[in-house]
């Protein structure tokens, strides 16, 4: 097995913990990139995220880990919206 495939095994076994733990995330995008592994999306929460990238971490380890994942500001606006 080559080190392209080992990688892609890798990742696909991370999509399945990330859908499947307690997590429960679908929507992060993971994509090989070169040698090194991508996540991108949005996250509900600063907690979320570190979880992410702890199970990432594991999943991926020895590989580079880049990663953009935003976090969702979901707070009711603090003033009425203004309209003209």
């Amino acid at each position: 097995m080559s080190a392209a495939d080992t990688a892609e095994y890798r990742i696909a076994h991370l999509r399945d913990r990330l859908a499947s733990e307690d997590i429960a995330e679908l929507g992060i995008r993971i994509e090989q990139r070169g040698t090194g592994v991508m996540l991108y999306g949005t996250v509900a929460s600063a907690d979320c995220r570190a979880e992410i990238l702890r199970i990432a971490q594991e999943e991926l380890a020895g590989l580079p880990l880049r990663e953009d994942l935003v976090v969702v500001c979901a707070d009711a606006p603090d003033h009425p919206e203004e309209l003209s």
